[in-house]
């Protein structure tokens, strides 16, 4: 399915996050997330992860974290965004559900 770089399939995307949310253990995800993502996708995904993690316990700078992770400090000034001032507040649900 190649729609250009500048579109994006919303349906299919909510139905993969349809998909995603039925998921009932960290085994079925592994699999799932195996079986949907190369090698370097999956990569990018937990070092992003990662990355969240780190920001949200705010004793590392962008650069310390970007040299812990292997990431640019795009990638972890992008992270931060989305964790801190976007307000679509993914990052941070998850990160508030898993340390309660």
């Amino acid at each position: 399915m190649n729609r250009g770089q500048n579109q994006f399939d919303w349906a299919s995307f909510r139905e993969l996050c349809g998909a995603v949310a039925r998921i009932e253990s960290p085994e079925e995800a592994e699999k799932f997330l195996i079986d949907l993502c190369t090698k370097t996708e999956a990569a990018a995904l937990a070092e992003r992860w990662l990355i969240a993690r780190l920001l949200d316990e705010g004793k590392m700078s962008y650069r310390e974290i970007a040299s812990r992770t292997g990431a640019s400090t795009a990638t972890v000034t992008r992270v931060a965004r989305f964790l801190f001032d976007e307000d679509h507040g993914g990052y941070r649900q998850l990160i508030s559900q898993l340390s309660h």
